[in-house]
């Protein structure tokens, strides 16, 4: 009985350490501006959504926010559709380099994003998709894909390929094996990594601000207005940032804790 309410104090301390600061953020954002700067209060006695309206309706942050959506959503698209196939391989097949295959593909890593934004620049200017969302997907997929390679290698690597290969001996294809059998077994595993990049590209904000001008996606968007604006508009763009995260998070949770052998009720 001890254990057991050591373990629940242990796991709400634990939860209000990592939750104090998304309410505090959310508070401050809700806080109207005569208020926030009053030094007599801690808590506010009203609450506002002038601040979120001023950022979603006069700065474009809803267009901003919509543009972050469809970056995301295509980063974990096409980092998929490549990624995949290229976990599959350096899992199921035995080839000269495979290793050096997999060090090369995580020291991609290795070189700071500022070193090639003037580079990146340029090139796009050169083939035409400068100030465009495909462009800046395709750059946050270079940042996402080599995490969505290792993390599913691993993940089908924990599947026995003898599920395949019985799936191949009553007739079905290389392909239809692995849709059929491995990947329904890899799924939490694979939604551990689409978690993985939409966090990656939500939150990217440097290339985003380089290569868009009009296209700004809601970090650099933010980092163009409201950093310059009151506190109070600050956090308002905090918690435009953490709740579609969050809410992505929410719809896919039951895979992510599946992977961690947890079953929801």
């Amino acid at each position: 009985m001890i254990k057991r309410i050591l373990v629940l104090l242990t796991a709400i301390l634990i939860a209000i350490w990592f939750l104090s600061p998304v309410v505090l953020i959310v508070i401050s954002s809700l806080t109207p501006s005569a208020e926030y700067y009053d030094p007599q209060r801690i808590l506010p006695r009203s609450l506002t959504l002038s601040h979120l309206r001023s950022l979603f309706v006069t700065l474009d942050g809803w267009r901003a926010t919509l543009n972050s959506l469809q970056v995301a959503g295509m980063s974990i698209g096409i980092s998929f559709l490549f990624g995949i196939p290229a976990a599959y391989a350096l899992t199921r097949f035995v080839f000269r380099g495979k290793n050096t295959l997999r060090l090369g593909i995580l020291m991609t890593r290795s070189f700071p994003v500022l070193i090639i934004g003037v580079p990146l620049v340029v090139l796009y200017l050169r083939i035409g998709i400068s100030d465009t969302l495909f462009g800046v997907a395709l750059a946050h997929t270079s940042m996402v894909l080599p995490f969505v390679v290792l993390i599913s290698s691993s993940i089908i690597g924990g599947v026995s390929v003898e599920y395949e290969e019985a799936g191949m001996v009553f007739g079905l294809s290389r392909f239809g094996s692995f849709m059929r059998i491995t990947m329904p077994l890899v799924l939490p595993g694979l939604a551990a990594s689409a978690i993985f990049a939409f966090i990656m590209s939500w939150n990217e904000v440097f290339v985003a601000a380089v290569l868009t001008l009009t296209n700004r996606t809601l970090p650099a968007h933010i980092l163009n207005t409201a950093m310059t604006a009151p506190d109070y508009f600050k956090f308002a763009a905090g918690t435009i940032m953490a709740v579609p995260a969050m809410v992505f998070i929410f719809f896919t949770r039951k895979y992510l804790i599946s992977l961690w052998g947890i079953s929801l009720k």
